[in-house]
């Protein structure tokens, strides 16, 4: 069932998307070469409690950190551990802040030290393709219309989207419906609604776009093992436009 939001709501949602906001400002300094991925998500759980959220990620379906951190050819769902970063290291960093019942998910990718330029417009890419995703949004639109948008520019970049994780509703519950592919055609989908949040979420691959799970049940990489990127918002449409919750104001 799709749940639209009153304003009320989604200023709730506003204010777990300006903890998000916060933890990005935190940790984005601390990713450098020596540090852990555990490091990275003490830092994360450290700063949501501090701003009176909760870690949306932490016990979710047993997801035993708060932050998912993604390493180079992993996609999604990475759980911190020893693990130090190196120099050249694409590290997805994906987190979600819970206030007042209301959730708010958003990713970053960034780089450690100096990359190859193709891996360096790879960590840009998913970005990209969110920017260039809501650059098709007008009044009336479908789900499918930003899809488009985004698949065209990640494949214009020389790169493949994933198809086994997409986008999502979000609001009283981290996941909601509906999904949000990023790859598809234009007209086809949900239609936009004011009062629909959704959290968009390109991952792309420097390879195929063929994915696969470790076992430990929750780490997603590339089945070629070739790099990934990984960038979402929180956006809530309304009857002015839309809200990016998370990020920057586009």
């Amino acid at each position: 069932m799709i749940s639209l939001k009153s304003k009320r709501e989604i200023e709730i949602m506003r204010q777990a998307g300006e903890i998000l906001k916060l933890v990005f400002k935190q940790v984005e300094p601390a990713v450098q070469a020596g540090v852990t991925t555990n490091d990275l998500d003490a830092i994360a759980e450290e700063t949501i409690r501090k701003a009176k959220g909760e870690p949306a990620f932490k016990g979710y379906r047993g997801f035993p950190k708060t932050a998912c951190i993604s390493v180079n050819e992993e996609v999604v769902h990475g759980i911190p551990g020893p693990r130090k970063l190196k120099a050249g290291d694409v590290v997805s960093f994906d987190i979600g802040a819970k206030v007042n019942g209301y959730y708010a998910d958003s990713a970053r990718t960034w780089v450690v030290g100096k990359v190859s330029d193709k891996i360096a417009r790879l960590a840009a890419a998913a970005r990209g393709s969110l920017l260039e995703g809501l650059s098709a949004y007008k009044p009336g639109c479908r789900i499918g219309d930003l899809s488009e948008k985004i698949q065209q520019y990640i494949e214009g970049q020389g790169f493949q989207v994933v198809r086994d994780y997409v986008g999502h509703g979000i609001g009283r519950a981290i996941h909601e419906e509906p999904a949000v592919p990023n790859y598809g055609k234009a007209g086809q989908g949900l239609k936009i609604q004011p009062g629909l949040v959704l959290a968009i979420e390109p991952m792309v691959t420097e390879g195929h776009y063929g994915v696969e799970t470790l076992e430990d049940g929750w780490t997603v990489v590339t089945r070629d093992r070739k790099w990934a990127s990984h960038y979402e918002d929180t956006i809530a449409f309304t009857e002015d436009g839309y809200m990016n919750l998370t990020g920057e104001s586009i």
